[in-house]
C-alpha cells in the first residue's frame, strides 16, 4: 500500500488555512459544500485562461464572498470592470445568492504549484515535447528562488502506445515536514492520444520565514544580515 497523502490536506488546520471559510449546521452543510464545488467548477471552466490558482469562498448570513487568486487579473476584471460585473451577475443568477468577487493578484506564477501544472498541461496540449516542457519548467521555477521542485507526468507521453510515468526534480522536497511550505498542484492535459496528468510539488521554504520577512525589511533597505556561520574544524 502506498503511504502518499495530499500535501495541502496534510497541512490544513495545522499551518495552512481552509479554502472555504464558513460554518454551517449539519442540515445545510452538504448543500453548501456541493454549492462551493459548483462555484469553483464554473469559474474554472469560464476563466481557464486567467491563470486562477485557487478560489477561497467566505460566507456570511446573506452573502458569498469569493477571493480569486489569479496571475492575470485583467482577464477577470475586463475593460472598466465590465467582465467582473458580468461574472457577479451570472453567479447571482445561477446560485440565487448575493455575491461579491474580490481579486488577489499573484505576482510570481512560478512560485505557485497549481499555475506551474496548468502551464505544463497547456504546453503538452499544444503538442509540445514533454521533455522540453519539463526542462524549461524546472529551470524557470528554480530561477524564481524556490528551494525545490518535483514534477510528475503520467499518460501516453509523446503519443506512445503504452502509458508511463516520467519524474523530474531539482532541490529539496521535504514532504513530511509540516513546518515546510510545500505547495502542490495538479492539472490534466487533453491530447489527441488521451489525457496526461501533471503533478507538481514546490518547496517554498519555512512558514516562519514567510511570516517574519514578507518584504517589509527589503522595502526599507533593512534586509536582515545573518552572521556568518563559524565552521569548527
Amino acid at each position: 500500500m502506498g503511504q502518499k497523502t495530499h500535501p495541502l490536506g496534510f497541512r490544513i488546520g495545522v499551518v495552512e488555512d481552509w479554502r472555504s471559510l464558513w460554518y454551517a449546521s449539519k442540515k445545510e452543510f452538504g448543500d453548501l459544500l456541493v454549492e462551493d464545488q459548483r462555484i469553483r467548477k464554473f469559474i474554472d471552466d469560464e476563466y481557464r485562461s486567467a491563470a486562477i490558482e485557487k478560489v477561497v469562498i467566505e460566507r456570511t448570513r446573506d452573502q458569498v464572498i469569493l477571493h480569486l487568486h489569479s496571475a492575470r487579473p485583467g482577464i477577470i476584471i475586463g475593460r472598466k470592470g465590465q467582465e467582473i460585473d458580468r461574472l457577479k451577475a451570472r453567479l447571482e443568477d445561477l446560485f440565487q445568492r448575493r455575491m461579491e468577487v474580490k481579486i488577489v493578484e499573484i505576482n510570481n506564477p512560478f512560485r505557485s504549484a497549481q499555475l506551474i501544472a496548468q502551464d505544463v498541461a497547456q504546453q503538452l496540449s499544444k503538442r509540445g515535447s514533454f521533455r522540453r516542457a519539463i526542462k524549461k519548467t524546472l529551470d524557470q521555477v528554480m530561477e524564481s528562488g524556490v528551494n525545490g521542485i518535483k514534477l510528475e507526468l503520467s499518460g501516453r507521453l509523446g503519443g506512445a502506445e503504452m502509458s508511463r510515468t516520467e519524474k523530474a526534480s531539482r532541490g529539496s522536497i521535504p514532504l513530511s515536514t509540516l513546518q515546510r511550505h510545500v505547495d502542490y498542484g495538479f492539472a490534466a492535459s487533453k491530447t489527441a492520444q488521451g489525457i496526461i496528468g501533471v503533478k507538481v510539488w514546490v518547496d517554498l521554504g519555512d512558514y516562519s520565514d514567510e511570516e517574519s520577512d514578507n518584504g517589509s525589511y527589503a522595502e526599507t533597505g533593512q534586509a536582515s544580515k545573518k552572521p556568518k556561520r563559524s565552521h569548527k574544524r
